[in-house]
């Protein structure tokens, strides 16, 4: 089993979190987030949206899966299939809703 933590303060650069758990996103990272939305459909068959990719980089960093505070790497496939596992997890937990005005 897999330790999780909780994480507040910057996950990657561009992308913080509050102790509340509220995420800010610098508009920097808007055009990455849409890249991987889009890949990311692909790899999961979802309709997979900014707010997906969003929480699934923060429960990668709190699974221990990327380093807080290190830019995203560059996709490949063992990176994407990685995030894609925590998409995956988001549709079968939460039916694809990560907040509360879904």
């Amino acid at each position: 089993m897999t330790n999780r933590r909780s994480m507040s303060g910057m996950i990657v650069p561009g992308i913080e979190l509050s102790h509340s758990g509220q995420a800010s996103v610098d508009a920097s990272m808007g055009r990455q987030l849409i890249s991987l939305a889009l890949e990311l459909e692909a790899y999961t068959s979802r309709p997979v949206d900014v707010q997906h990719v969003l929480a699934a980089i923060i429960l990668a960093a709190n699974n221990g899966d990327l380093i807080a505070g290190q830019p995203l790497p560059q996709p490949d496939p063992a990176w994407m299939r990685m995030l894609a596992s925590h998409v995956e997890s988001i549709f079968q937990q939460t039916g694809g809703r990560v907040s509360e005005d879904d």
